[in-house]
């Protein structure tokens, strides 16, 4: 299996409770950070999987604020109305599935308009703080396996392992367009490239947490690796901590 491939998500979970900050007694935490379309989901997925961890893709908590925001008129601008939207935020995951308020989302969130939504509204730092408590909430026994753009700078900076995941640009859009017309939408190779050069650029240079490897994480590049050979790399680097 090429990374990029679909892979089920565990038991349903909740977002809604028990919000709260970093605990005293850290749960173990594996961050992965990457640009889209690194692989980055697929790996934390496996990884989660091998150990038994809770799984948390923040990339999804953007995209659910990006689909309300197109489906409700709100300005990818109007900082305030996003924040409010994302303390309300009442997720859950369940066999591949994202459910929020008991609707499948699982395909409209993966939607680009979609994507280039949330990639605008996560510049916006009263939501990246509104879903920080949400996000850290996953934090739980026995260990969590967290992919996003600032899990290992921002939002787990404590983690035990974190991992930088990237890859050549042309190949991630390859990997999304094959992703995408295996669901039967219709994509552009050209067009692609330049969307996620374009999220690259800003995701990579905006104000608030910036897309950037943290000082201790590992850098592992996907371009030419296996999902296989990418997940086996993770959980050697977690075994011999």
């Amino acid at each position: 299996m090429r990374i990029g491939a679909h892979l089920n998500q565990a038991p349903a979970r909740s977002f809604g409770a028990n919000r709260a900050s970093l605990p005293t007694q850290p749960v173990p935490v594996i961050a992965i950070d990457g640009p889209t379309a690194s692989g980055k989901g697929t790996v934390a997925q496996r990884v989660a999987r091998e150990l038994g961890f809770v799984c948390l893709d923040s990339g999804a908590l953007y995209r659910m604020v990006g689909l309300l925001a197109l489906e409700q008129g709100i300005d990818l601008d109007d900082a305030t109305a996003l924040a409010k939207l994302a303390t309300n935020l009442r997720p859950q995951f369940q066999d591949g599935q994202v459910l929020l308020e008991g609707r499948d989302i699982t395909q409209q969130i993966r939607r680009e308009d979609v994507g280039r939504a949330a990639s605008h509204v996560a510049a916006l730092g009263a939501l990246r703080r509104a879903l920080l408590a949400l996000q850290r909430a996953q934090r739980r026994p026995p260990g969590l396996v967290a992919d996003g753009r600032d899990m290992g700078t921002v939002v787990f900076p404590d983690a035990c392992l974190k991992i930088y995941l990237q890859a050549d640009v042309r190949v991630r859009a390859e990997r999304r367009l094959k992703q995408l017309m295996e669901k039967g939408y219709s994509a552009n190779l050209s067009d692609l490239l330049q969307t996620l050069q374009e999220r690259d650029r800003r995701d990579q240079t905006r104000d608030c947490s910036p897309l950037v490897a943290a000082e201790d994480a590992k850098v592992l590049d996907s371009t030419a690796l296996t999902i296989e050979e990418v997940v086996a790399q993770v959980l050697q680097w977690y075994r011999s901590l």
